[in-house]
């Protein structure tokens, strides 16, 4: 038997791997590799490291057992996302997500934000998306709204958890629905086909 291996998500397999990288480095620095690029937090707005980490929090992650907890939504999801929505999409979809995330972090709280998680939580709410059709809302993307709602309460609001950054999660969900929404009327983004033609 001739068993080969198949690269069949190049977006969120390249993501992990990438991200792996990223964990290592910060573990042989000792955090300082997190900080200085996979961190996003308000900083001198004439540094070009700033803009950049806008980008990148989202690549970054405190240890390797905060990377599988978040890899192993995006492995299980993301392959039926890039699929379904090609790889260029998905890309920007993630790019799109972790600047408005960013953004929001550095204009409105004095958070140090890293990790996938609302990368996660995008794919989570668009994968709902997928089942829609001549109009109808499918009953799991209600389900997945309101255990994300009593989830984020609990932990915030009951338990006090203030290690998790529950407005990234809040916004990586907005951003699926988005998506989600826009998807359903168009079939890429419109520099794409710009790009292509």
């Amino acid at each position: 038997m001739n068993i080969k291996f198949d690269y069949n998500s190049p977006v969120i397999i390249t993501y992990l791997v990438v991200s792996l990288i990223a964990c290592f480095l910060n573990f042989i620095t000792r955090g300082k590799s997190n900080k200085l690029f996979f961190t996003s937090y308000r900083s001198n707005i004439f540094n070009p490291l700033t803009y950049i980490r806008l980008f990148t929090h989202s690549i970054g992650h405190i240890d390797l057992s905060h990377l599988i907890h978040n890899f192993l939504f995006i492995l299980l999801i993301g392959p039926m996302i890039e699929e379904k929505y090609g790889s260029i999409n998905l890309i920007i979809m993630f790019l799109i997500t972790s600047l408005v995330i960013g953004l929001y972090n550095t204009i409105f709280s004095n958070y140090s934000i890293t990790g996938a998680s609302g990368n996660v939580y995008m794919l989570i709410t668009l994968s709902s998306f997928s089942n829609i059709t001549d109009g109808k809302i499918p009953i799991t993307l209600i389900l997945i709204l309101i255990f994300y709602i009593l989830s984020e309460f609990r932990d915030r609001l009951i338990e006090g958890n203030k290690t998790t950054y529950h407005t990234g999660h809040l916004l990586g969900a907005v951003c699926g629905i988005a998506f989600g929404f826009y998807f359903l009327y168009f079939k890429t983004f419109p520099f794409i086909q710009y790009m292509i033609k």
